[in-house]
């Protein structure tokens, strides 16, 4: 059976497949009924489903972050699609692999291991090279840094997507230090390109579905950041405390705003520029993901409260945003028929 993908599946389409749950709600109907929400996962992105028969009984059977497989008819909701959902199960794991069900960078881990080694390479500044070399030699760091989001659901939310936004702003990190010259001091804009959101392998979890830790929820990405900077330079001798105290600041206001969740605005040219491009990088890639979402085919998208604003998607090619999309959208054999992994009928 050919594997149904969530974003293929279209308002009036019968679905019988296996999904990752990322949200379960229980709930009561206008008629004092109960039913169930539940948000549906695989690697092309998200649904919502309700459960309007049976929801107490059905609910037993599955919990959040279990892989379950679903009979469900699709139908408009809100401007949107959601599945309604007659039939939930509980599938057997190890007929799966969870990497199946989340999105991921269109960058292998392999090639964004590359990428980040080409970026320590350039750094000329003895002392930060060395800092940034002791953090991404640490195999449980480096590991974590390739693999993590960038985000739970806003900007570059899939497996691999804080090394593609990192080494992305690296790359604006070149040329905007070509043409601002001398008044940049290239190394320490790189070190905070690589290390503004190196808390995140620790504020996110991403085993199963996208989320907040418990440390990521009390302390956040900046903290741990600079907690990790801090840790790393005393251990290096002659580490100079101001180059410490400059690459901290560059985490801490990398937000560019207090109320953005910056503990500090930007002060030095190097963190202004980094909390711009960092912002840049982020709406850029959020932008050219709903460019390539065709949805109802409209040259359109729906209101978009990130940027206050409709965005017009036009003819305008997607990109690699686009690309990154079809390439999960279609990983099926030659023949398109799903890798044997899934598909289970349990009904």
């Amino acid at each position: 059976m050919k594997k149904t993908y969530i974003k293929s599946i279209k308002e009036r389409d019968s679905v019988q497949d296996a999904f990752l749950v990322t949200k379960t709600e229980t709930g009561i109907s206008k008629s004092g009924k109960p039913y169930l929400n539940m948000k549906l996962m695989d690697s092309t992105g998200e649904m919502e489903a309700r459960v309007w028969d049976d929801a107490e009984e059905l609910s037993k059977g599955f919990k959040k972050d279990d892989i379950v497989v679903i009979k469900g008819f699709a139908v408009a909701y809100q401007g949107g699609v959601q599945l309604n959902v007659s039939a939930v199960k509980a599938a057997p794991e190890e007929k799966y692999s969870l990497r199946d069900f989340l999105p991921s960078s269109g960058k292998t881990p392999d090639e964004l291991s590359a990428g980040l080694v080409s970026v320590i390479a350039g750094i000329r500044d003895g002392h930060i090279k060395a800092l940034i070399e002791s953090i991404f030699s640490d195999p449980e760091i480096r590991e974590a840094f390739i693999t993590a989001p960038a985000a739970k659901s806003m900007h570059h939310p899939y497996l691999g997507g804080l090394a593609e936004h990192v080494l992305s702003i690296c790359g604006l990190v070149e040329k905007v230090a070509a043409h601002y010259g001398e008044s940049v001091n290239k190394d320490l804009l790189t070190a905070g390109a690589l290390l503004h959101d190196i808390g995140k392998i620790w504020e996110l979890s991403y085993q199963r579905s996208f989320d907040y830790t418990d440390e990521g929820r009390l302390i956040g990405h900046i903290t741990m950041g600079t907690d990790l900077i801090e840790r790393k330079a005393g251990a290096i001798p002659g580490f100079p405390r101001e180059l410490s105290m400059l690459l901290k600041h560059l985490v801490l206001s990398h937000h560019g705003q207090l109320e953005f969740g910056s503990p500090k605005r930007p002060k030095t040219i190097e963190a202004i520029i980094l909390s711009y491009l960092d912002d840049l990088d982020a709406k850029v890639s959020t932008v050219r993901g709903l460019i390539q979402d065709k949805g109802d085919g409209s040259n359109w998208t729906s209101y978009q409260r990130l940027f206050e604003r409709y965005i017009y998607k036009g003819g305008a090619p997607a990109g690699a945003e686009g690309e990154r999309a079809a390439d999960r959208a279609d990983r099926t054999d030659d023949n398109g028929e799903d890798d044997g992994k899934g598909n289970m009928n349990l009904f």
